[in-house]
């Protein structure tokens, strides 16, 4: 442990696990520690199911009906896969995919007026929907073409439209969008929490409808992936690739100190020893002092022996319910996965709700979403604290990561990672810099 290294990185998180494997593949001397005795740290499974009721203090065990629990691995924040998104380019990049088995989710669905329907996935399906009227149909149409054609690099495409300067109000305004389908195009497709995309410039909007429709494109059903045994599986993919890296990995070791010198960081005090680094990288919660609270989320696990209604008996799918369906600011989010991914004893459903907080009352907050997924054999409330860095970390050279939103996505984690690199490195972050540099412990050498 006395040794001096490039990165130490404290917590063993999704952002810092995938943090330390691009170091390690660029070169850098990478002391992980952690001190919980699992990987993931916010972002873990937990396993067996025993271990569930513990963390949450319910005292009863699970009732026989639950079977094993180690068939159980549960996510305590929930969140899909985009296919054609940033993290999966990481893990194709880095081919962290061989160690994990996706699937793909069955179908995402949006609520209106106190129903679900399905978000179409192809033009067949969408002149079939229910969600608008037959000209509706044809205006979103003409919308979608709109988008899909649409290229930053070439005017000829904008059809009056700037994207740098058009608000995407407007850009609604143009195609004559009545308000529903702006709710679901926002919404469901787009993907944000709240309204006040509406008043900025078109070009994100577009970009991410484009990443939504290229991502469902690759699989038909819906446009998110799982891992077969639970988001765990990510941080822990993403450890071995920093270990094959030489990366050190010490779980269970407890942190005593920060060690500073002239307003920077020089290592890490661990029972009595000192590891010497030049830079750290750690999550929220391994220095108080230098976050502060940016909102919370809550999040409701709920054990289910039956499929949501309404969803065509889908074993895995994703809610949203727009923030104007139920006068709130923000989307209350419901991720579902089941025995098909190995979280689940046979027969069980695992849905996870999950919403910003905007009152005092969280849990009548998330109320309509779990009047979805009644009856109910057994839920879990987490009402959590998110935390932001106060600084750049230029000076003291401590970079910390963001607490999880209440995204169903990992975009937002990806672009954390992406702008803690250029702080710690001073250059943009490149996938092509995540790629193998040479033969790994794979047996896989070039003949």
């Amino acid at each position: 442990m006395d040794e001096e290294y490039d990165v130490i990185v404290l917590g063993t998180g999704l952002t810092e696990c995938i943090l330390s494997g691009i170091m390690s593949v660029n070169g850098k001397k990478v002391l992980h520690m952690d001190r919980n005795p699992y990987y993931g740290g916010e972002s873990s499974s937990i396993t067996p199911l025993e271990e569930l009721y513990k963390r949450f203090g319910i005292s009863d065990s699970p009732p026989e009906t639950m079977g094993r629990g180690r068939d159980w691995n549960v996510d305590l924040i929930p969140k899909f896969l985009m296919a054609n998104g940033q993290l999966v380019k990481m893990l194709l990049y880095t081919e962290v995919t061989r160690y994990l088995d996706f699937k793909v989710v069955e179908g995402s669905f949006v609520y209106k007026g106190g129903k679900i329907y399905k978000v179409p996935s192809t033009e067949t399906e969408a002149l079939a929907s229910n969600l608008m009227g037959m000209f509706e149909k044809r205006r979103f149409r003409k919308f979608l073409v709109f988008v899909a054609n649409f290229d930053e690099n070439d005017p000829k495409t904008f059809e009056g439209v700037d994207p740098k300067l058009t608000t995407m109000g407007e850009v609604y305004k143009k195609f004559d969008l009545g308000q529903d389908v702006i709710d679901f195009t926002g919404h469901a497709l787009a993907l944000y929490r709240t309204d006040d995309y509406l008043e900025q410039p078109c070009l994100e909007t577009i970009n991410r409808i484009k990443l939504y429709s290229e991502s469902l494109a690759r699989y038909g059903k819906s446009p998110y992936l799982y891992p077969l045994y639970g988001l765990g599986e990510l941080p822990q993919g993403f450890a071995r690739l920093s270990a094959i890296y030489g990366g050190t990995y010490m779980l269970n070791k407890p942190v005593d100190e920060i060690v500073m010198e002239g307003g920077h960081v020089v290592g890490v005090k661990s029972e009595g020893e000192v590891a010497r680094c030049k830079q750290l990288i750690c999550d929220p919660s391994y220095i108080p002092d230098r976050v502060h609270k940016a909102g919370q989320v809550i999040r409701v696990i709920c054990v289910l022996s039956h499929p949501i209604k309404n969803t065509n008996d889908a074993n895995s799918c994703q809610i949203i319910i727009p923030q104007n369906q139920v006068n709130r600011k923000s989307d209350i989010y419901v991720c579902m996965i089941s025995y098909a991914h190995n979280v689940a004893a046979q027969g069980k459903y695992i849905a996870i709700a999950s919403t910003t907080v905007e009152t005092s009352d969280p849990e009548a907050e998330i109320e309509p979403a779990l009047e979805l997924l009644e009856p109910i054999d057994q839920k879990f409330v987490a009402i959590s604290d998110m935390y932001e860095p106060r600084d750049d970390g230029t000076e003291s050279q401590i970079f910390a990561s963001r607490s999880y939103d209440a995204t169903t996505h990992f975009e937002t984690t990806c672009n954390d990672i992406k702008d803690i690199y250029k702080r710690m490195t001073g250059s943009d972050f490149d996938f092509e810099n995540m790629k193998r540099k040479q033969n790994d412990v794979f047996g896989e050498d070039e003949q």
